[in-house]
């Protein structure tokens, strides 16, 4: 019984590109992961090792970045469209392009360069209670997606002998809030504290000139606490979602802040709590 190859693609997946259009100060934002598939005439390399046909999949990941960079992306539709086309007309090998696109929306929050996740993020709530009556209400909320795509720095940081990164005066910021809020009573407005509470993150996110994360978490932790004197105490975890600058000069092209890869790790995780002073008391409420 003779052992034949059967139908066989191959490609780079999940290729994740951030465009930043950035028209005066109104900035425009695409965020999207692009897997590219390719078949043809691709038997040689199954059967004999022969690679004359195959286009490294690090070359597919390297169009999408320039492709992103010199005709920027507006439908996805048509950038999967264009992706396909060079590669087909580009790859004699190549009589079959597949690319798939999946865009995570954004929406502008206020002035030009912050924004929001559209949807995704989770409301949570924690309460406990005694058998005598004592109560204690923690509200939250996971996963709200935030990016400034200028106005953060990071520089004058400490450095050792295995220091490589470069200080910078202006970087992408982007993050995943995690943010839980202690309640002072049981009987308090909750759809209209928690709305308060999660604009209140967001405006400080936004308006803030961020020098570290740091420096980020903590106007955030003090917005929400200065907005509703009934709670008293705010933890927040910003897991930094790191956005290199793509090098395209190999293909002849600048990157002027526009055409980034959004790392999915490692990443720096920055934690802290924001408090009044009086509320020092029932570390239980957290558990």
């Amino acid at each position: 019984m003779a052992v034949v190859l059967g139908p066989n693609r191959y490609g780079k997946a999940e290729t994740r590109v951030v465009r930043v259009t950035r028209d005066g100060g109104a900035h425009r934002l695409k965020d999207v992961s692009v897997s590219v598939s390719l078949s043809g005439a691709m038997d040689e390399v199954h059967l004999t090792g022969d690679n004359a046909a195959v286009l490294p999949t690090d070359s597919q990941k390297n169009t999408v970045f320039a492709f992103a960079r010199r005709h920027g992306i507006d439908a996805i539709e048509d950038f999967a469209l264009l992706l396909a086309r060079h590669f087909t007309a580009s790859q004699p090998a190549v009589a079959h392009a597949r690319v798939e696109i999946s865009e995570y929306g954004w929406r502008r929050i206020t002035g030009g360069h912050s924004f929001v996740r559209d949807g995704g993020e989770v409301r949570t709530a924690l309460v406990h209670h005694d058998a005598d009556g004592t109560e204690s209400v923690v509200s939250g909320l996971t996963d709200l997606v935030v990016l400034n795509s200028t106005g953060s720095e990071f520089h004058g940081f400490a450095r050792d002998e295995y220091t490589t990164l470069e200080p910078t005066d202006d970087r992408v910021l982007a993050t995943a809030v995690t943010a839980r809020w202690r309640h002072r009573a049981t009987d308090a407005a909750w759809d209209d504290s928690y709305a308060a509470a999660r604009d209140a993150l967001l405006t400080a996110f936004a308006e803030t000139h961020s020098l570290s994360l740091q420096q980020t978490l903590f106007q955030m932790g003090r917005s929400v606490l200065d907005g509703q004197d009934g709670l008293c105490e705010i933890r927040l975890s910003l897991p930094n979602k790191h956005h290199f600058l793509v090098d395209l000069e190999p293909f002849g092209l600048d990157n002027d802040n526009e055409v980034y890869f959004a790392a999915d790790r490692p990443y720096g995780l920055i934690e802290g709590t924001v408090l009044t002073d009086d509320a020092r008391d029932a570390p239980s409420a957290w558990n």
